[in-house]
């Protein structure tokens, strides 16, 4: 809700808080840009999701360009519900990965094991299946723009 967001700002906003740290926070995108306007620039501001593609049919999709119009640098892609809830796989995130970071944005690349996984100890197993899936995709000269979560 807005007043959460609301105790959010204030947080970030707060001198202590102002540091030489690197914060960036995920909004979902209907407050991207009120989130954007009201926090200091140094604060990354990051949309939950975006498709691969600029336009289509594709009804409820949060492009990159949409993040990018309202001064948000950042994406959060591959967050295990995108993958367990809406069953996206390694190669369509990878997708998202490379149209991302080829419009601009840096991608902050969620990658982990189920609980299910991690108890039949496919930890490395599956964490190794979500980064071959992207290391083709991204440049070298890339990399840097890419946070691994």
């Amino acid at each position: 809700s807005k007043a959460s967001i609301e105790d959010i700002l204030k947080t970030l906003k707060s001198p202590e808080n102002l540091d030489s740290r690197d914060v960036v926070v995920g909004v979902p995108a209907v407050y991207l840009g009120y989130v954007r306007d009201n926090l200091p620039q140094h604060i990354g501001v990051a949309g939950q999701n975006c498709y691969k593609a600029a336009k289509g049919a594709f009804t409820g999709e949060t492009s990159a360009d949409m993040i990018k119009d309202v001064n948000c640098k950042w994406v959060i892609l591959g967050h295990s519900e995108r993958r367990h809830v809406f069953n996206e796989t390694d190669a369509l995130v990878a997708d998202k990965v490379e149209y991302a970071l080829q419009t601009g944005l840096k991608v902050i690349y969620c990658i982990g094991e189920k609980l299910e996984e991690r108890e039949g100890n496919l930890t490395n197993d599956v964490v190794s299946r979500q980064m071959q899936a992207i290391i083709g995709k991204i440049p070298d000269s890339k990399w840097s723009e890419v946070v691994l979560a």
